[in-house]
């Protein structure tokens, strides 16, 4: 695969993670109240009940139990990806993660939900940046063996 330009490189994992960390904020209340402009959660509660309806077939509790999954898996996925460590693995996770996502929307929701919020374009942008083996402005870059 063809080298992404390190900026753009940059700038998608630095959008990728943002986008991760966001979500996680809006959930956990930081961002407002349920109801706020521009909040789409505003408390674990709102947001567990959404996740149930993208696993209907799941009880409540168990649908926060993944929830929670979820949640810890964009904390690392976006974390990783914005300081750029293990940075292939953080872009799979990605990957692995809003595809999932994608597929759950597309059933439960319906054909377009996952399309309108991007979460293909979001999946695949992750898998193709799981595609590189350099890393330029990341800690993998600082960390890296100067013998390679």
């Amino acid at each position: 695969m063809k080298k992404i330009h390190p900026l753009a490189q940059l700038l998608l994992r630095l959008s990728l993670g943002i986008g991760f960390i966001l979500p996680v904020l809006d959930r956990i209340g930081y961002l407002g109240a349920p109801g706020a402009a521009n909040v789409a959660w505003g408390d674990w509660t709102h947001f567990v009940r959404y996740t149930h309806t993208l696993m209907p077939y799941f009880s409540e509790p168990v649908a926060s139990f993944f929830g929670l999954i979820a949640t810890i898996g964009e904390v690392l996925c976006g974390s990783l990806l914005i300081v750029g460590y293990k940075t292939r693995l953080a872009a799979y996770g990605s990957f692995i993660l809003t595809l999932l996502f994608a597929f759950s929307m597309l059933i439960f929701l319906s054909y377009r939900a996952p399309f309108n919020y991007s979460v293909f374009a979001v999946s695949f942008s992750s898998l193709m940046l799981a595609g590189q083996f350099d890393f330029p402005w990341s800690l993998d870059a600082y960390f890296r063996d100067p013998s390679t």
